[in-house]
């Protein structure tokens, strides 16, 4: 478990380090949604990890049969043994490749989520020919593929992103129909949001 445990951790590490160094090279912001609107998913999921962390000490300090925090606690602690574990890893790996894939092809119009770039250009291609917004799908894989490795308590994050990443993608869709009002919904029409040939 702890080795487990430590490649995840570098992957995520070498994920939020690769994408610090490649946004230094975006264009600059034209237009932002409120950071009050932005930071909600960021106050939720704060709010979910101090549930867990609470629900996960209880567990930790009581006998199976304390009662309810305690069944949840030992599901959130539940993982699929070494093999399942390994999986969840390489989940990781191609969650995080796909995010990078599509970070890369987007090039400098990439910005924070609920942004817009000067100059920002309709890329249709690599992975936005499958979906609108590859680099949250990506994300979302990586992070199922945590909670397999991890735990059950991923599970939780991978429901507070997959919000975060619906409220955000519906945000930037209203944006990118303002600034593409022929070529946007076309491209909308022939693609899915954020899993391929489903939602």
């Amino acid at each position: 478990m702890p080795k487990v445990a430590s490649v995840v951790a570098c992957l995520w590490a070498a994920f939020v380090l690769g994408w610090l160094l490649l946004a230094q090279f975006n264009k600059k912001a034209s237009s932002t949604v409120p950071w009050r609107r932005r930071a909600f998913g960021l106050r939720l999921v704060i709010l979910l990890v101090v549930l867990a962390i609470a629900l996960f000490r209880r567990h930790t300090g009581q006998r199976p049969s304390a009662g309810f925090a305690a069944s949840v606690g030992r599901w959130l602690s539940y993982h699929p043994g070494p093999v399942g574990q390994w999986v969840g890893v390489g989940w990781v790996v191609i969650g995080i490749a796909f995010a990078f894939w599509a970070r890369a092809h987007l090039g400098r119009n990439w910005g924070m989520p609920m942004s817009f770039r000067q100059g920002h250009e309709l890329v249709t291609s690599g992975p936005y020919a499958y979906v609108r917004h590859p680099i949250y799908t990506g994300l979302l894989l990586a992070t199922i593929g945590t909670a397999l490795a991890l735990g059950m308590i991923g599970l939780l994050f991978f429901a507070v992103a997959f919000a975060y990443f619906v409220v955000s993608a519906r945000t930037e869709e209203k944006m990118m129909l303002a600034q593409f009002p022929d070529a946007y919904p076309a491209y909308r029409r022939r693609t899915k949001m954020l899993i391929p040939f489903v939602f």
